[in-house]
């Protein structure tokens, strides 16, 4: 009898969301990722749940309608890290007139059956605070809700709630050979240390790795068609005062997001582009800055340059290759290509998907493979809250008010970037917390020893840049001095 009923490679939001789901259905599970959660893909998105509005000039209705649905959900499961965001449109862009925008909209509103959010409505940017940024000539335009996202943590709590409903999660392991029979047995390496583990069924939900660990590891006869594209991103100071995002068509026909980043920046993204090379250290590339610039130069009064570029990253997506002329045109839609020759232990390859629609593509996952675990439970993840989200979404208010209280050391600001973080688990963060001086060694932007050692025992972080990156964003607050320190710390707190 095999270890484990399905193994999954790949720890990013895929890979976590069909640990997940396979799970709760009573399936016994292990996950493998040879970095850190998340350490992909995953944690280079534009951090948006949304439906993708330029899709519907692609005639992706299928695809906008299942994300518009996916958003109400996500929104409701994890109100901690999912959150409404109103996105501008200006309506004189020169691209497209502005009563195609208007029925664009009208059907973006339509499509996906939205209920929570308010609808699009017209901005007169001689009056409305979205105006003053942008250029004169821009006299007006539209505005419409999708959500922002901290996409790394939703692949995070993903995997705690996999992990709660009994799934294995080893992270820094790598699988370097899988031997196909009755059922797989898997190679597996962590640090240097090799152990095996059998399956009865496969997945490959490794991302921009899809192809190479189909080729190596799986050892496939013929190469898989995936297409591999680069969505390059830029940070800079805030450039607006106000809470609501703008997407900006620009004339190659796609659209660059300007959205707030936090309390102190904005980010601006992303570029389409095929890649070629090493998806794990994708290389945003002068000529991409220049064009994200180029992109807001042409609305917002203030000149943006290279030189006021504090952060850049690049995500690869591994999309089915299905033969568009260019990156921009390919689908994204997700595939899943079952292998399930005669008497060989079936493989389960997973192609595209978005942050969006990650649950959704967990479901057809578990659907597709049903048949292989006939006494599996029937759906559920629409209905469960991730963990820290066991609150009523729109109500962060009363949850900061609800941590304060209980910490009353913790200012206003310190405990709202904790519940945007951990929701409900501050309590857990601060389980041994009962005095300020409980909170251990300060090292700026609010981070605290506590809630370091917190990460390391509960959420798989073992360096800092997976605290500072990816379970938060707070690299971007710190001094190296601050991260020296928080390396330092994390050293000595392994064991303890």
């Amino acid at each position: 009898m095999a270890d484990y009923d399905l193994a999954i490679i790949g720890g990013g939001i895929n890979g976590v969301g069909i640990a997940r789901d396979a799970a709760g259905r009573g399936l016994k599970v292990l996950l493998v990722e040879q970095n850190d959660l998340a350490s992909g893909t995953s944690s280079a998105s534009t951090k948006l749940i949304h439906g993708g509005l330029r899709y519907l000039a692609f005639g992706a209705f299928r695809l906008v309608r299942e994300a518009l649905a996916e958003r109400e959900v996500l929104m409701r499961i994890a109100p901690h890290l999912v959150h409404p965001m109103r996105f501008v449109l200006p309506a004189e862009a020169g691209y497209r007139p502005a009563w195609m925008l208007q029925i664009g909209l009208a059907l973006y509103d339509w499509i996906g059956g939205r209920r929570t959010l308010p609808g699009r409505r017209t901005v007169d940017f001689a009056t409305d605070p979205v105006g003053p940024p942008l250029k004169r000539h821009f006299t007006y335009g539209f505005e419409y809700s999708d959500c922002s996202v901290d996409d790394s943590r939703l692949v995070v709590v993903n995997a705690l709630d996999a992990a709660a409903h009994g799934a294995t999660i080893r992270t820094r392991t790598r699988c370097v050979r899988a031997e196909r029979a009755a059922e797989w047995t898997l190679v597996l390496n962590a640090r240097g240390r090799r152990d095996v583990a059998t399956a009865r069924v496969l997945v490959n939900a490794t991302g921009p790795w899809l192809a190479s660990v189909a080729e190596t590891v799986l050892r496939l006869e013929r190469p898989l068609p995936v297409r591999l594209d680069k969505g390059s991103h830029i940070v800079v100071k805030r450039l607006f005062e106000h809470d609501r995002a703008y997407i900006l068509p620009t004339p190659d026909g796609r659209v660059v997001f300007v959205r707030p980043f936090g309390p102190d920046f904005t980010l601006i993204g992303t570029t389409d582009e095929d890649f070629v090379g090493d998806p794990a250290v994708p290389t945003v590339e002068a000529r991409e800055i220049g064009y994200l610039c180029d992109a807001v130069n042409a609305y917002f009064r203030a000149v943006l340059s290279p030189i006021d570029v504090i952060w850049a990253f690049a995500g690869v997506r591994a999309l089915y290759d299905d033969g568009a002329s260019s990156a921009s045109e390919t689908t994204r839609e997700y595939l899943l290509a079952l292998d399930n020759d005669a008497g060989a232990a079936p493989l389960l390859n997973v192609y595209g998907g978005k942050i969006t629609t990650y649950r959704r593509l967990a479901e057809a996952v578990l659907a597709t493979l049903g048949r292989f675990f006939p006494d599996a439970k029937k759906p559920w993840t629409a209905k469960w809250t991730l963990p820290g989200g066991d609150f009523t979404p729109g109500s962060d208010d009363a949850l900061v008010a609800e941590i304060r209280g209980a910490w009353p050391f913790l200012a206003e600001a310190h405990a709202r970037r904790l519940v945007a973080a951990y929701g409900t688990r501050v309590k857990l963060v601060f389980a041994n917390v009962a005095r300020e001086e409980d909170l251990g060694p300060r090292f700026g932007a609010g981070l605290t020893g506590a809630e370091v050692r917190y990460l390391m025992r509960h959420e798989w972080a073992e360096t800092a840049d997976d605290v500072l990156w990816r379970r938060s964003k707070l690299g971007l607050c710190l001094t190296k001095e601050d991260v020296a320190a928080v390396e330092r710390f994390m050293t000595s707190a392994i064991g303890t």
